[in-house]
């Protein structure tokens, strides 16, 4: 009987169908059989299925070198489009049907890959946490009494516990790199429009992005060679080069000390604290910043008008199905309804905004900025109690990222087998990725005995 690894990843897929030692048909056993060993997860809202797995695997061609993704697995976060299958966003009453795959679906199916069902995620994908939707709370894939973060919940766990070798998430404020940092994974977050988002219902449609989960950066960097590239009928979609992996000639670090929230605050300072310790060792030149424009950027994601565009995209339906959504979801969004978000205060935060991109823009100059990925984690009950303040606690250090126009790879501090699972977020301008994947890859070489 074939050993199956607790993460798959790409090279030991390849190598098992290489040496004749598995197909893609017994791989869509074990995962569907993964799915019913963690169905208490709540990881997915449509769970892998032979069946409908076995139809994509099916239509693979028989030379596996033929295409790029050969029978590798990947998990569909459940507001991106999946053709023939409901989409959610994790609000029964909003679900359809769509016709056609997400563009980058699509393109990641062309490449060989075969999807094995949608994940759960935070409502509308609005939260950090992975407990807001009514399929039920996210566990955390390295210890069940934490949260999984969010919004990407179902993705990251998937990824996380065997069932993909890789998954689509979405980021607004934090979501593709959260669940990234709280389970163990890789997660990387291209420029807005890098990958198109056409077929991905909005949050806030003018940051939205389509991420990646990963169990290493290898298959991060893989993926997003392969599913970037501009759409001429996404109007968000742009076009960005390939990058090509580089070290930065600085590490811009916050020179005050981080602020950590939660029970496990203390824990979090000191990996912050060997982290940075690391970073020392990489070679750039190390420049303590202020953190001021990049702060002040994330308050206007939930502090000013950026959150009557979520309004703007699910007002109708909220309007039109009073109660259906949960109701911290529908307080964040009526919250973009209120009337002091006239069209003179929305212009001046916009102009504001433009003066903050300019400003971060010099300072990330040939540089990247390193955060914690998150302000702290909280067991599920901790969140439950007090749903809106963990939250903002979780993203204290994400917010920034889509209003500033950044890139961002989330890299995991220390091996996936801690039960309190740390990282570190790489951020640098839209056309920095370069940048951005040399020093997480060094970053990465640079722990001793790592398998990422």
């Amino acid at each position: 009987m074939k050993r199956f690894p607790n993460r798959l990843t790409f090279a030991w897929l390849r190598d098992s169908y290489a040496a004749g030692e598995l197909t893609p048909c017994e791989l869509a056993e074990e995962i569907a059989r993964r799915a019913e060993q963690y169905a208490s997860y709540h990881i997915w809202i449509d769970k892998p299925s032979r069946e409908k797995m076995k139809a994509y695997t099916d239509r693979l061609p028989k030379e596996r070198n033929s295409l790029p993704l050969w029978g590798i697995p990947f998990a569909v976060k459940d507001n991106i489009d999946l053709a023939g299958v409901p989409t959610t966003a994790a609000c029964p009453e909003y679900a359809y049907i769509p016709k056609e795959n997400a563009a980058v679906v699509q393109k990641l199916i062309d490449a060989g890959a075969f999807p094995v069902g949608k994940t759960n995620l935070d409502q509308f994908a609005t939260g950090l946490v992975g407990t807001r939707s009514p399929y039920g709370e996210v566990k955390n894939a390295l210890n069940p009494k934490l949260i999984s973060g969010g919004s990407s919940s179902g993705s990251a766990v998937a990824a996380a516990l065997g069932m993909a070798a890789f998954s689509l998430g979405t980021d607004t404020a934090g979501s593709g790199r959260v669940p990234a940092a709280l389970n163990g994974l890789v997660g990387y977050k291209p420029p807005l429009g890098a990958w198109s988002v056409r077929g991905v219902v909005p949050a806030c449609a003018s940051l939205d992005c389509v991420t990646v989960f990963a169990n290493n950066l290898e298959d991060a960097a893989e993926i997003n060679r392969l599913a970037r590239g501009y759409d001429e009928d996404c109007c968000w979609s742009r076009e960005y080069p390939e990058p090509k992996a580089k070290l930065p000639q600085r590490i811009c670090i916050p020179k005050d000390e981080p602020t950590f929230f939660g029970d496990y605050a203390r824990i979090y300072r000191e990996k912050w604290e060997e982290g940075t310790a690391r970073l020392k060792g990489l070679g750039p030149e190390i420049q303590y910043m202020d953190y001021g424009i990049f702060a002040e950027a994330a308050k206007l994601l939930y502090e000013g008008p950026w959150v009557a565009e979520r309004w703007c995209d699910l007002g109708i339906f909220a309007e039109q199905h009073p109660g259906v959504m949960l109701p911290v979801t529908e307080e964040i969004l009526r919250n973009g309804d209120r009337v002091e978000y006239t069209a003179a205060k929305t212009f001046g935060a916009i102009h504001r905004l433009q003066e903050l991109r300019r400003e971060a823009k010099k300072v990330l100059k040939d540089a990247v900025l390193a955060l914690p990925t998150a302000g702290g984690t909280f067991t599920r009950r901790q969140v439950r109690d007090n749903p809106v303040m963990t939250n903002s606690q979780m993203g204290l250090y994400t917010n920034h990222c889509n209003l500033l126009e950044l890139c961002g790879a989330a890299i995991p501090q220390k091996k996936n087998d801690e039960e309190l699972p740390f990282g570190i977020t790489f951020f640098g301008t839209a056309d920095a990725e370069s940048l951005v994947l040399g020093l997480a890859d060094a970053f990465l070489k640079a722990e001793p005995g790592s398998q990422l």
